[in-house]
C-alpha cells in the first residue's frame, strides 16, 4: 500500500500533466485560436492539424480505457444524460469570441503566463473571477435558467447518456460494438485527413506536441479514474479543463486554509510551471506587457467572455473540445462547433472593426 494518501497521489499526477500540457504547448506554439487564425487568414492547416491529431490521440486512449473496463466515461460530466444543447452552442460562441480577443484560450493563457506575458495574468484573473461567477455567484442563476428550460432528459427518453454509441444504439445496433466504430472510424478519418499533407508530415514539433497533448487526456482520465479509485472516497472522474478550475484556483489561493486542492487547481499550477520550466529552457521567456488601454480592454472582455462562456459551454477548447470529444458527448461535438464559430467570427471582428461587419463577412466568405 502506498505510504502517500490518495488524494495526494491524484493531484501529483495532475501537476505532472499539467507540466507535461504546459511544456508541450510552449515548445511548439500548440493553440487553438492561432490555428483558426492561420486558416481564416492565411490558409495554413499545420496547428489544425496538430489539434486534430490531439483529438484523435487523446479519443483513442479515452475509449480504450473505457472499453477496457478500468473507467466508466458514462460517469463523466459529458456523457450525462441531460443534453444542454442550447448552453454548449451559445456558451462555445462567447468562449471563442473571447479567446480571440485575449489572445487565447485557457489553457494557452496559463502557457503565456508561465512564459511571461503579464497581459495573460489579467486574463487569467477574467477567467477565474467571470467563470466562478457563472458557476456559483451572480451569474449563476442566469445560467440555471437557460438550463432550466433548454435541457432535454435524454434519460426520460429511453436514451443511456448524451455519447454517440447511447444514442444510436435506439435503433437497435449493439453500443459497445458502436463505440469501436465510431472511434476507429473517426479517429482514422482524422488521421488520414492529418497525415495526407506533406507539409504537416515535416512539422515533427507540431507532430510530437499533437500525440502528448492527447496523451494528456488520456493520463487525466488515468489519473481520477483508477489511480483515484476508492471505494470509500472516489475522486471526480475528470481530465483536463481549464475555465472552473481556474477559477478554484484563485480560489484555494485567497482561502489557503479553508480550501482543498484538487486534480483540476493541480493541472493549473503544472501548466504555469511546465511553460515556464520550457521557456527558460528554449531561451523564450520574455516579460510583455500592454500596448495601450484599448489593448487592456481587449484582454479584460475576452478573458470575461471565457470565464462566462466556458462555463456555461462546460468546458474550454480543452474540456470539451479535446477531453469531451474523447468521450464522444453529443454536447461535445455542439460545444467544439460553438468554439470554432466564435472564433471564425472573432478573427472577422478584428479584421472588420465591427460585429456586424464581421457577421457579414462571415457569411460572405463562408
Amino acid at each position: 500500500m502506498s505510504a502517500m494518501p490518495l488524494p495526494y497521489l491524484v493531484n501529483l499526477a495532475g501537476l505532472v500533466l499539467g507540466i507535461v500540457f504546459g511544456a508541450a504547448v510552449q515548445r511548439s506554439n500548440f493553440c487553438t485560436m492561432g490555428a483558426i487564425s492561420d486558416l481564416v487568414l492565411m490558409g495554413d492547416g499545420n496547428r489544425a492539424r496538430a489539434w486534430a491529431l490531439a483529438i484523435a490521440t487523446a479519443m483513442l486512449g479515452s475509449q480504450l480505457l473505457h472499453l477496457a473496463g478500468l473507467i466508466d466515461l458514462n460517469a463523466s460530466i459529458y456523457a450525462t444524460a441531460n443534453l444542454g444543447w442550447l448552453g454548449a452552442a451559445f456558451g462555445g460562441l462567447l468562449f471563442g469570441f473571447g479567446m480571440v480577443l485575449a489572445g487565447g484560450c485557457g489553457s494557452r493563457t496559463l502557457v503565456r503566463l508561465g512564459a511571461g506575458n503579464l497581459k495573460s495574468l489579467l486574463v487569467v484573473l477574467m477567467i477565474g473571477i467571470a467563470g466562478y461567477a457563472t458557476l456559483r455567484g451572480l451569474i449563476g442563476p442566469a445560467r440555471l435558467w437557460l438550463e432550466g428550460w433548454s435541457v432535454i432528459d435524454l434519460k426520460s427518453r429511453g436514451f443511456a447518456s448524451q455519447t454517440l454509441p447511447d444514442l444510436l444504439a435506439a435503433f437497435g445496433a449493439d453500443a459497445r460494438l458502436l463505440r469501436w466504430i465510431l472511434v476507429l472510424a473517426i479517429a482514422a478519418a482524422l488521421l488520414l485527413w492529418i497525415f495526407s499533407n506533406a507539409r504537416f508530415r515535416r512539422q515533427p514539433t507540431l507532430i510530437a506536441a499533437g500525440i502528448v497533448i492527447g496523451l494528456t487526456i488520456t493520463g487525466g482520465w488515468a489519473a481520477t479514474g483508477i489511480l483515484g479509485a476508492d471505494d470509500f472516497e472516489p475522486a471526480p472522474l475528470v481530465s483536463m479543463t481549464f475555465v472552473a478550475p481556474i477559477g478554484n484556483a484563485l480560489q484555494y489561493l485567497m482561502t489557503f486554509t479553508g480550501a482543498t486542492l484538487d486534480f483540476g487547481v493541480s493541472t493549473v499550477g503544472g501548466v504555469i510551471l511546465g511553460a515556464f520550466l520550457m521557456a527558460k529552457a528554449d531561451g523564450s521567456f520574455r516579460v510583455e506587457s500592454f500596448a495601450n488601454a484599448q489593448d487592456v480592454m481587449s484582454h479584460v472582455f475576452g478573458g470575461t467572455l471565457m470565464g462566462i462562456g466556458g462555463v456555461t459551454a462546460l468546458g474550454c477548447t480543452v474540456g470539451q473540445g479535446l477531453t469531451g470529444i474523447g468521450t464522444l458527448a453529443l454536447g461535445s461535438f455542439v460545444a467544439l462547433g460553438g468554439i470554432v464559430i466564435g472564433g471564425v467570427l472573432g478573427v472577422r471582428y478584428l479584421e472588420e472593426g465591427s460585429l456586424p461587419g464581421a457577421i457579414r463577412a462571415l457569411f460572405a466568405r463562408g
